[in-house]
């Protein structure tokens, strides 16, 4: 039997399904769609990107994870417990992205260069019997022989030569996983090398990441389980003045290399706009790799919030039919409030703004486009704004098993009383 509630919200549906289909949109149709849309959430927002290594030093790397609110995870099965939270409060299916200081060696020192498949067993167990894919990164940060700010570049050859092994080592990390799980893993690479103030020769160091990332890419691993994709920044925490890693770097590396460009939305210039950047770089690569993130000031991992800019991402993939093409992951980490709560907050925020992507009459809007009527376009764009889709995101949370509007975060609140509030 329906309680009031939810009877409340399918005449609210069944009224908002009206007014989408007087504009020729299907709103059935349209979450049919959002439910094959997955979220590749990222692990670290569990812990403040600590990880399990043995012997862990500092987070470095121009990363930050700022407050101490309670609760945060200390072993791999507290994060996979808080993970299954999060999994119960998003409608949908999802994903899970990974960095490689979250193998699990037996609280052994296993080394960056060293790390097999087999220390990632305990991850795929875990996917395996809730039927989602893994994505991985490579970690070149929080290590003794990144302390200088400088790993594939590095002037040292011997420094080189370990996150070249890494690199190599989480590619296979990487097609592992993709084909243990039967769905193909993003690996993305990143690292933070730059320089604090201004430097001189910065053609050495890009000559030497280049040459470094020929050497990681040059073993042929299955598309099939593996996808690549290097992630550029405009500038991190000591690297203000110079990333050698940046977007035209790692732009034409990517169109030349035939890999996955990532496109962070806090890497960029305030005033630049990625949802701008995606159908540009669709044009010359096999796919993108969004992280989606928000950037206030100079910190680019503040929880995700539903923006225009957020929506706007939404709108260029649906708009453009790319939906196969672009990979969507979260990006983030907050220690000042409560992390599962993060986590969720950021996801269904993301998915709601797919979900204004969706329910969009793009074919009109895009009549309007072509035969010049701008006012038109500008002026439906507008109303459109006011449109219910709050009404539609209930009804799907509640036709997907999954609580509604505020009603999930007591299941967060109730679960920070068993569980995140024992930790010490």
């Amino acid at each position: 039997m329906k309680s009031s509630s939810d009877t409340q919200i399918a005449r609210d549906y069944d009224a908002a399904r009206a007014r989408f289909a007087a504009l020729g949109v299907d709103a059935d149709q349209a979450l049919k769609k959002l439910a094959r849309i997955p979220l590749s959430l990222h692990c670290w927002q569990g812990d403040d990107v600590q990880g399990f290594e043995a012997g862990e030093t500092g987070l470095t790397g121009g990363i930050m994870a700022t407050g101490n609110y309670p609760g945060r995870a200390r072993t791999p099965d507290e994060l996979r417990a808080d993970l299954d939270m999060v999994w119960k409060l998003l409608p949908g299916r999802h994903r899970l992205a990974l960095h490689a200081l979250y193998a699990e060696t037996g609280g052994q020192r296993v080394d960056r260069d060293a790390l097999e498949p087999r220390h990632f067993q305990g991850w795929v167990d875990w996917a395996r019997a809730r039927k989602v894919g893994l994505d991985f990164n490579g970690s070149f940060f929080s290590h003794p022989k990144s302390a200088e700010g400088f790993t594939l570049s590095h002037p040292d050859e011997n420094l080189r030569r370990f996150w070249i092994a890494h690199g190599i080592a989480s590619r296979r990390i990487g097609a592992f996983l993709g084909r243990e799980l039967g769905s193909p893993c993003v690996c993305n690479l990143w690292i933070p090398d730059g320089f604090k103030d201004i430097p001189v020769d910065r053609a050495a160091y890009r000559e030497r990441l280049r040459a470094s990332l020929d050497a990681i890419f040059a073993e042929k691993l299955p598309r099939a389980h593996l996808l690549d994709a290097v992630e550029p920044k405009l500038f991190g925490l000591g690297s203000e003045s110079c990333v050698i890693g940046s977007h035209e770097f790692y732009l034409a590396y990517a169109v030349q290399r035939g890999l996955f460009l990532t496109l962070d939305t806090g890497h960029y210039h305030p005033t630049e706009l990625v949802s701008d950047k995606i159908s540009a770089a669709l044009a010359f690569l096999d796919g993108v790799l969004l992280h989606v993130s928000r950037g206030v000031r100079w910190d680019s991992d503040h929880v995700v919030v539903l923006t225009e800019e957020l929506v706007a991402l939404a709108q260029e993939i649906v708009r453009g039919g790319c939906e196969g093409r672009v990979r969507v992951g979260l990006d983030y980490f907050d220690a000042s409030i409560n992390r599962v709560a993060a986590w969720v907050i950021g996801a269904r925020a993301t998915l709601k703004a797919f979900l204004v992507a969706l329910l969009e009459p793009t074919a009109a809007l895009r009549a309007l486009e072509e035969k010049g009527d701008y006012t038109g376009r500008l002026a439906m764009l507008e109303d459109l704004k006011g449109l219910p889709y709050g009404a539609v995101w209930e009804h799907y949370c509640m036709e997907s098993g999954t609580l509604p509007s505020m009603a999930w975060l007591d299941e967060v609140r109730r679960y920070e009383t068993q569980a995140l509030a024992k930790r010490k």
